[in-house]
């Protein structure tokens, strides 16, 4: 057993050990992340996409627009998200034409949340607030960003009874994955909302988590 927090301690990237907020950004290569949701599998669509007006159930996770509690505004065409939520953890789709849609797009499937604006708008695609509910606490993951016009995105992170545990800015967004580390490799992250102010909105695609096996 001691070996094995050894292990794992040698495998956390530093910024996580030293950054000091409760969630760090860290570099995707250094984290072992054993699950993966892609949504290839998912009915989706050309150029707007395929509307998905309800939460989108996935193995792991799932998908809406926020959780119970939270405030939505609006910046210009984007949605904002913000706050803690109610306990529990409970995740709320957007209002009709305003939640989600999947894109086929180069031969993959990628997740755009839309704006007030509404489907099948395309100053409204990419603007909207994406939350991820995960079926089990995570100490890390990962997202694959799609799209991005050197803008901002701000990454909200929630406990299963709502607390608000951090919120992480990610500037500029482009075609790059991003990674997260709770603080001390706690496992307590339950939820996440995915904000964005990027000029032509942003997409989501891979999405890596899980834990490394207790081998002990």
């Amino acid at each position: 057993m001691r070996y094995l927090s050894a292990l794992i301690l040698a495998l956390m990237p530093l910024p996580a050990l030293a950054c000091g907020n409760a969630v760090c950004l860290v570099d995707p290569d250094s984290l072992v992340l054993p699950e993966i949701i892609t949504f290839d599998e998912t009915r989706s669509g050309y150029g707007p996409g395929y509307a998905v007006d309800d939460v989108l159930a996935l193995s792991g996770a799932q998908f809406g627009e926020r959780f119970a509690g939270q405030i939505l505004s609006t910046a210009g065409a984007h949605d904002s998200v913000a706050g803690p939520a109610f306990a529990p953890l409970t995740l709320l789709p957007g209002a009709q034409g305003q939640n989600l849609s999947v894109v086929s797009f180069m031969g993959v499937a990628v997740l755009n949340g839309y704006g007030h604006a509404g489907f099948p708008k395309r100053d409204a695609q990419g603007e909207g607030a994406i939350a991820i509910l995960f079926d089990s606490d995570q100490s890390a993951l990962s997202i694959d960003m799609r799209g991005g016009e050197q803008g901002r995105a701000n990454i909200l992170f929630l406990a299963r009874d709502g607390t608000l545990l951090a919120q992480v800015p990610v500037s500029p967004v482009g075609e790059f994955a991003i990674a997260f580390m709770r603080m001390e490799g706690a496992d307590d992250i339950a939820g996440v909302v995915v904000n964005n102010t990027d000029p032509q909105g942003i997409a989501i695609d891979t999405i890596r988590f899980g834990k490394i096996p207790d081998l002990s």
